[in-house]
């Protein structure tokens, strides 16, 4: 069995740390579970279908195997209640009022579904109204929404943040670096909060991060949502998205010029623009409520078990998607087999070194490719209280190309996490490094973010794209290719001819962090001026 042993973190936990020697990381276990995890016996690991019971299992019965305890009052699992709405028999999407009549088609001119529990959606002749980037913040001195009502309206959005083009980090909303303004959940949930009655993005391939493809599999078939109170009535009745092309048609039917509009969107001050449009569109939902599950493993403390680090990763994907030559099959091997993969091993690891003073839990979410559902439900449903949770690590898809000499803080800036990374980082001769594609928002797109706007602070860093064998030229093309040609298609899938040393690298840090917060007494906080940092001090406080 091939181990990369983990670097001593600081002189100070050296000396203090408990809980026996540094964990060591397993190649084998990285490549078992992943080849397992996203083979085609596990179907794409959809949530609430028959490939969950086998996907969950399996997780139990590795971390059974690894030697951590039932993680929930005795048991394995953590149940998530979930709706599944399924959008059938829609219409069009018609657009009436402009130079001539627009009928989009569903799938290849615009996605679209709802939140709202209900059998059927109809929308008729509803104002069609231009809300430039659908961003609302009192603190910035920004609202898009402001001197326009766009209660029972369609309103039609631009994806990422108005100042994203910027290089560098100057602008209303900190340049290229997207916040959580810019993230497409935010937008519909703003729409909503407005009274909108349908929310459509306009999707962009370089400010969305991924091209159409991603959208069209993300966005038809089946979706799953936590099954709440109130049937999410306050949502509005459809949300979706619009390919760049139709929207540009759309736009020149009501005499305006898209380009135009959005560069008068990016400056401040920007007022909503009626369309002179209405829009129509009908479909019927297919309701089916179940359960889905968190799966929770423990290592227990022993001078101080009642304070807990987290390491998390999602266990779900796509399950069936839109076929490419025929095969339908979207496997999910690096998002996430592999960083399941990595739970276990940091798992296993971890049990070897021993006990640690703190408590160590293991946690594997399900429907992160939903919304980040299962972290979601877990952050507002602790198994193990918010306040008494350190702080923690979450994997969402490992580096399989091969060692960098670089490592990225995503979302850099905000946590004391970082403080306690860097050394491990320059241990192994690396560097810190500035994010390659900040727009993407990474930062507000994986399970860590469910348990950060609850306070809890847990980092998300990865390998840079500066490989040591080929550099950032190789690198940038690794990841390109990644995202152009296989990420939520079927062509993520399992490549025995992976190069694991950039993972077993990445892994050492992870676990590096995980045991040292495990063994010491600290309580790691927010900087100062992280949009964190208040309720984290009040959750502590009131511990």
């Amino acid at each position: 069995m091939r181990t990369i042993f983990l670097p001593l973190l600081l002189a100070s936990a050296a000396a203090t740390a408990q809980g026996g020697p540094a964990p060591a990381i397993s190649v084998d276990t990285l490549k078992t579970v992943t080849k397992t995890l996203s083979s085609d016996e596990y179907e794409g690991r959809a949530p609430t279908t028959p490939a969950e019971k086998k996907t969950v299992d399996y997780i139990v019965a590795r971390m059974k195997a690894a030697g951590l305890k039932p993680g929930n009052k005795g048991g394995w699992y953590q149940d998530v209640p979930m709706v599944e709405i399924d959008a059938t028999d829609v219409s069009p999407v018609r657009f009436a009022g402009g130079k001539t009549p627009i009928s989009l088609a569903y799938r290849t001119d615009m996605v679209l579904g709802t939140y709202r529990v209900v059998p059927k959606i109809s929308i008729a002749n509803s104002d069609v109204v231009f809300v430039g980037y659908g961003i609302n913040a009192p603190e910035r001195g920004w609202n898009d929404y402001a001197g326009v009502d766009v209660k029972g309206k369609t309103v039609i959005i631009l994806v990422n943040d108005p100042d994203w083009r910027e290089p560098g980090a100057t602008g209303p909303f900190g340049g290229r670096a997207m916040t959580y303004y810019g993230r497409w959940t935010y937008k519909f949930e703003e729409a909503a909060r407005q009274g909108a009655a349908a929310a459509i993005i306009v999707h962009d391939t370089e400010p969305a991060a991924y091209g159409w493809g991603v959208v069209q599999s993300s966005w038809t078939g089946p979706q799953l949502e936590q099954d709440t109170p109130g049937g999410h009535m306050d949502q509005s009745q459809m949300v979706g998205w619009i390919q760049n092309p139709a929207a540009q048609a759309l736009f020149a039917s009501a005499g305006q010029d898209l380009a135009k509009l959005s560069a008068a969107a990016a400056v401040k001050g920007f007022k909503a623009v009626p369309l002179g449009l209405k829009a129509s569109v009908d479909f019927t939902n297919k309701i089916r409520r179940q359960s889905s599950k968190n799966v929770v493993g423990i290592l227990p403390g022993t001078s101080r078990a009642d304070e807990y680090v987290l390491y998390s990763a999602h266990w779900d994907h796509l399950g069936r998607c839109d076929a490419v030559k025929g095969d339908d099959i979207c496997n999910g091997a690096v998002d996430n087999a592999t960083g399941v993969a990595g739970l276990i091993a940091i798992a296993e690891a971890a049990v070897k070194a021993g006990a640690t003073p703190r408590s160590q839990v293991f946690l594997a979410v399900t429907a992160e490719e939903s919304g980040l559902i299962g972290s979601k439900f877990y952050a507002e449903n602790p198994i193990y209280p918010l306040a008494q949770t350190v702080g923690g690590v979450n994997m969402d898809g490992l580096n399989v190309v091969g060692k960098a000499k670089d490592f990225v803080l995503v979302g850099a800036g905000k946590s004391e996490l970082e403080d306690l990374v860097k050394p491990l980082v320059a241990a192994q001769g690396r560097v810190i490094a500035n994010e390659p594609s900040p727009e993407k928002g990474s930062y507000y797109r994986s399970d860590h973010f469910s348990m950060a706007r609850l306070g809890v602070p847990m980092l998300y860093g990865e390998s840079g794209e500066d490989l040591v064998v080929g550099g950032r030229a190789a690198g940038h093309a690794a990841a390109e290719d990644y995202v152009v040609n296989r990420y939520h298609k079927p062509q993520d899938e399992y490549d025995a001819a992976w190069n694991w040393d950039g993972a077993l690298s990445d892994l050492a840090i992870y676990a590096g962090l995980g045991h040292q917060l495990a063994a010491g007494d600290t309580w790691p906080n927010w900087y100062p001026t992280a949009e964190f940092r208040a309720i984290r001090d009040k959750s502590r406080a009131g511990k």
